[in-house]
């Protein structure tokens, strides 16, 4: 079968189209970034690679261009063994690699060889992701959003999802950042993706969001964690309708114990986060809390944290980026109960 190549501009509206999307570049590349659910099936591993490179570089680009040859085709052999002897005949892959289409090529040449209907992405992942960049730049515009705001331990998070389930358009930065939006927000043993898979990842949500509905959003600042929100999106959030979630203060701090359940069972991981409040808060405080912490008194530090710290800090950064919460579309308390957070949803899910 012919191989058919397809530039990245008309490969991001036809992902679904195909029925694998399969990387051959190396696990450390696709670690970084890939291509929505596409499966890694590398020419050559990361060994593999860094030994052809040195080749081509201390001996000889023909060297390095057999000795690769040998092993690209062992790979792609036991791939194929592996994935493809229970594919159709129609079976329709998309396959990349880095740019020039060599490994990605030789792939596509066995599997068209044995009759699969194979497409390649031109340019290869260069290409989308020079793509996905313009794309971000130019889809927050086509929405109307709707800003969720709140003091932290509101219960922002929450609701987000009580009005995913009713059926709502909700875009939830925190989720795809894997970072929970403060100093305390990054979960233990869960790393952040890169800033590359990130953006990936919220272009892929944003393209299946439904330009004709308004979409909600919590107010996240520049950056969530380590991970900067591109500037199109920032600008169309601080410019958006606001909707601001009232929860009393002893209620919010229950939420929090809940929420972040994992220092509340480990004090000292909880004690070496608040480390990073000492240039803001001064050592005194940040020791004052720690050792209140350490001899059980964890709840009464999580309320100073957020009327010392979070909160004066979140009034001042809304007030002066987030132009229409001086009038809000509406302000909805809830009482930290389940009853409550569906009326909240409801309420909101209506305007």
């Amino acid at each position: 079968m012919p191989i058919v190549k397809i530039p990245a501009a008309d490969a991001l509206g036809r992902l679904a189209e195909f029925d694998a999307v399969i990387d051959a570049r190396s696990p450390a590349e696709y670690a970084l970034d890939r291509l929505p659910g596409a499966l890694n099936w590398p020419s050559l591993n990361d060994a593999e690679r860094a030994l052809i490179g040195t080749e081509y570089k201390q001996v000889s680009p023909f060297a390095a261009r057999k000795r690769g040859a040998v092993l690209v085709a062992r790979n792609i052999a036991a791939h194929v063994e592996r994935e493809a002897l229970d594919k159709p005949k129609d079976w329709r892959p998309l396959l990349y690699c880095w740019r020039g289409g060599h490994r990605s090529g030789a792939l596509a040449t066995v599997l068209g060889a044995i009759g699969f209907r194979v497409h390649l992405l031109a340019g290869g992942y260069q290409a989308f992701r020079r793509a996905v960049v313009a794309e971000l730049d130019a889809l927050p515009a086509r929405f109307e959003w709707r800003v969720l705001c709140g003091i932290t331990g509101s219960g922002k998070s929450r609701l987000l999802q009580r009005l995913a389930a009713r059926g709502a358009q909700v875009l939830d930065l925190e989720r795809l950042a894997e970072h929970r939006g403060s100093v305390l927000g990054l979960v233990p043993g869960r790393a952040q993706p890169t800033q590359k898979h990130f953006e990936t990842q919220l272009w892929d949500a944003l393209r299946r969001l439904d330009a004709a509905r308004p979409v909600i959003v919590e107010s996240e600042s520049k950056k969530v964690g380590d991970l900067r929100v591109p500037e199109a999106l920032v600008e169309r959030m601080r410019a958006a309708p606001c909707v601001v979630l009232e929860l009393p203060i002893e209620a919010r701090v229950e939420l929090l114990m809940q929420d972040y359940d994992f220092f509340v069972r480990d004090s000292a991981a909880f004690c070496e986060r608040l480390d990073a409040l000492r240039v803001l808060r001064g050592n005194e405080v940040v020791k004052g809390w720690q050792e209140r912490a350490r001899a059980g008194q964890l709840r009464e530090v999580v309320r100073e944290l957020l009327e010392q710290h979070y909160d004066p800090i979140y009034r001042r950064s809304m007030q002066n980026h987030f132009a229409e919460l001086a009038r809000p579309l509406a302000a909805v308390a809830w009482d930290g109960g389940e009853a409550s957070l569906d009326a909240a949803a409801q309420r909101i899910a209506a305007l």
